[in-house]
């Protein structure tokens, strides 16, 4: 019981370090996080995507059964999405090939998000990736659905989750203290992936991936990783 209140307790209080992480989190109240949330241009590239979608679909018309049951599909799949994508795609090292090294821009972004984990401007999806990956997004939604209805509330509902998936990770990352049980439980969830074993947790806006496929361990039973910070690459 000691060493789980203490690994509990190393993982939700470890402190904002070096200067940059102190300047950076000076958002202590809600109102402050948000004012600070917004002059990032990511959560304004998702949310008006996903208000564009929301505002045309009623002008495209042809609700049904699919307008309820899209939405419900893809929060059941959500907390497995999580999961692949950070085990595959942000957790993914350098790999060579015909000796050329080569680093995927995504997961280098994570590693340094991992490196320095209060420097804000890391804690979100790459501009860069965010400007090449959205556009495919919602043409994939525009070519599988059967008409402009059912792909106007995929992309609605699917951008509107993923601001949801950048507040909260951004909100995690800065002093604001839980107020609820239910971001508490993601705040620690995530603290621990960054401060205790990087092989656990993976999980942020949603757990039920961790669950499923076994990478929730009681806390105590975890010994802290010393490659919490670096993923394991340049430690080989």
């Amino acid at each position: 019981m000691a060493s789980r209140t203490a690994a509990n307790q190393s993982a939700e209080d470890d402190a904002p370090r070096g200067t940059d992480g102190r300047r950076l989190l000076e958002t202590g109240t809600l109102r402050e996080a948000v004012a600070k949330f917004f002059s990032y241009p990511t959560p304004w590239i998702i949310g008006l995507t996903a208000l564009a979608a929301w505002v045309a679909r009623p002008f495209v018309g042809g609700f049904g059964w699919w307008d309820l049951i899209l939405p419900a599909a893809i929060v059941a799949f959500w907390p497995l999405q999580e999961w692949l994508i950070h085990v595959f795609i942000l957790h993914l090292k350098p790999v060579k090939i015909f000796g050329k090294r080569f680093d995927l821009h995504l997961a280098k972004k994570h590693r340094d998000h991992h490196g320095d984990p209060w420097r804000l401007e890391d804690v979100f999806i790459p501009l860069r990736s965010l400007l090449l990956g959205l556009p495919v997004g919602v043409g994939i939604w525009l070519v599988v659905a059967p008409n402009w209805g059912i792909a106007l509330t995929g992309v609605g509902f699917y951008a509107s989750l993923g601001l949801v998936y950048e507040w909260t990770h951004y909100l995690v990352h800065t002093n604001y203290r839980p107020k609820t049980k239910l971001y508490r439980r993601l705040w620690k969830n995530h603290r621990l992936h960054h401060f205790k074993s990087e092989q656990h947790w993976y999980g942020v806006t949603m757990l039920g991936g961790d669950r499923l496929l076994g990478t929730a361990p009681d806390v105590g039973e975890v010994e802290t990783s010393e490659t919490c910070r670096t993923l394991g690459v340049g430690q080989e």
